[in-house]
């Protein structure tokens, strides 16, 4: 009996475990935001100090509502995607030059090293003098800032190319046009993508660099504006949509990883 009754049960089906690490992490955000929400009422803190997620959300509505905010959540995501264009463009000419070229390997990398361990907010003043407060120097902020996980990237992917197909190539007779669009291009796809990903996510934080240290328009002005008005739930809506763009643009950049190397997934490639 016991026998029948096992054999005729019905199989207890297990979550995936994606599914569940899903399920877990809505799980900690609720008990997170529930928290604050019920501390914060309960008068455990301060609302100046620390306003409830309920008022932060509907300062977010009353933001979305307001044209000038919109204005300035357009302005710095040109910020953002023109000062991405600019470092990928450089990024790609100069990792794939030191790849390849190793004259031009000695004559970039110093430069290149010398420019990533200047702190860019302390050279951000001068780019300000040079471009002005509009949104020039903000580009170049964002473009230096991004620029040097998209060439690290493009000299690891460029240089990890197998030398036996390199050498099954010119022994066809290949030009080295040839043997670039065909063995090393492809072989550096995954880790330019991957270095796009990380490239993407400086980009937002070199925007709100720029803003900080100088922009009468943009999100990072309008959170200067906000802290010197004590405005707390301001500033978390301000936040919060840049946490938004951020992960937007990622995801649209690795959806296009996917896209274009389908033969392996980028995230799994580690060129920094």
């Amino acid at each position: 009996m016991n026998q029948v009754i096992s054999n005729t049960a019905t199989p207890v089906r297990r979550l995936p475990r994606y599914d569940l690490g899903s399920v877990l992490s809505i799980v900690v955000a609720v008990i997170l935001l529930g928290g604050w929400e019920l501390s914060v009422q309960a008068g455990l803190i301060p609302g100046y100090l620390l306003p409830a997620p309920s008022k932060v959300i509907m300062q977010l509505y009353a933001d979305l509502t307001q044209e000038s905010v919109r204005v300035d959540i357009y302005y710095t995501l040109a910020e953002i995607l023109l000062g991405f264009a600019l470092a990928t463009v450089l990024g790609l000419i100069c990792g794939a030059a030191i790849a390849l070229i190793p004259i031009a390997d000695k004559i970039l990398s110093p430069y290149i090293t010398c420019l990533q361990t200047i702190p860019k907010p302390a050279i951000a003043p001068l780019l300000i003098i040079w471009f002005g407060f509009g949104i020039s120097s903000k580009v170049v902020i964002v473009a230096l800032i991004a620029f040097y996980p998209i060439v690290v990237n493009a000299v690891v992917g460029f240089r990890g190319s197998d030398p036996r197909q390199i050498l099954l190539m010119r022994v066809m007779k290949a030009s080295r046009w040839q043997i670039f669009r065909m063995v090393q291009l492809p072989n550096a796809l995954p880790f330019l993508m991957a270095g796009l990903q990380i490239a993407m996510v400086f980009s937002v934080i070199g925007a709100i660099v720029g803003e900080f240290l100088g922009a009468s328009r943009g999100l990072g002005a309008l959170i200067i504006q906000r802290q010197s008005a004590m405005d707390v739930a301001g500033v978390f809506s301000v936040l919060v949509v840049l946490s938004t763009v951020g992960i937007v643009l990622s995801v649209i950049i690795k959806a296009l990883s996917k896209k274009l190397v389908f033969w392996g997934p980028a995230e799994e490639i580690r060129g920094v």
